[in-house]
């Protein structure tokens, strides 16, 4: 089913996000029985960053591709059925997102956050550091160093033989 002209997706509203975890500090002997017990404990610390990449993934997830048979808000859910249904002609969930995200705007005006609106805005180039001369010196010895192993690679390549099998027949 093709989704209404109405452009609801594209108001820009934002919402204000806070994930707090309670990392207890665990003794090592209870942090082996968990990592014995349970198989999703890893003590990679790349771990943990994957942890908040996921939930932010899910939430994103939810936010696009919302599941409009979910129990979990009903009324938002007809509203929204209605709407796409109509082909944009029932407005008003279209007019509950209008409201909901001129109420995120003053928030986060009220909070003193500027929020991006553009391309532009979202994709804020970095500054490129300076170049002052000391800040090439590693760069410039591990340059030598990628000379020198070249060096070595091509008199090393002199040594094969590409008629050589490798089973030691000649």
């Amino acid at each position: 089913m093709s989704e209404p002209s109405v452009d609801v997706w594209k108001e820009k509203g934002t919402s204000q996000l806070s994930l707090s975890f309670d990392f207890k500090q665990v003794s090592d002997a209870l942090l082996k029985e968990v990592v014995r017990i349970h198989e999703c404990v890893s003590s990679d610390p790349a771990a943990v960053v994957t942890f908040f990449r996921t939930i932010l993934l899910s939430v994103i997830s939810l936010l696009n591709e919302p599941n409009t048979f979910s129990p979990a808000n009903v009324d938002a859910s007809v509203m929204f059925r209605k709407w796409r249904d109509s082909k944009g002609k029932d407005k008003e969930y279209a007019e509950i997102i209008r409201k909901q995200v001129l109420a995120t705007k003053a928030e986060a005006e009220k909070d003193g956050v500027k929020v991006p609106t553009t391309l532009a805005e979202y994709c804020i180039k970095t500054k490129v550091p300076s170049n002052d001369n000391s800040s090439d010196l590693l760069y410039d010895d591990l340059y030598d160093d990628d000379i020198d192993d070249e060096d070595e690679e091509e008199e090393d390549a002199d040594c094969y033989d590409d008629d050589d099998s490798g089973n030691e027949e000649s």
